[in-house]
């Protein structure tokens, strides 16, 4: 089941507090404010800077 609108409305990113989009592929939450990358595992997204993936420019 993917993640709701509902749910991914309310969702920041924890580092500047920016609102978070779905990639694409639907498997992790971009904050293009930081240009980072939160993975979504078993349709929990993982909203935690350390294991956030740095984005390319």
């Amino acid at each position: 089941m993917p993640l709701q609108k509902e749910f991914l409305e309310i969702l920041v990113c924890p580092e500047c507090k920016q609102k978070v989009r779905l990639n694409p592929a639907e498997d992790a939450l971009i904050c293009d404010q930081c240009k980072l990358a939160y993975d979504i595992r078993e349709e929990i997204p993982v909203m935690v800077s350390d294991k956030a993936r740095a984005l390319p420019d």
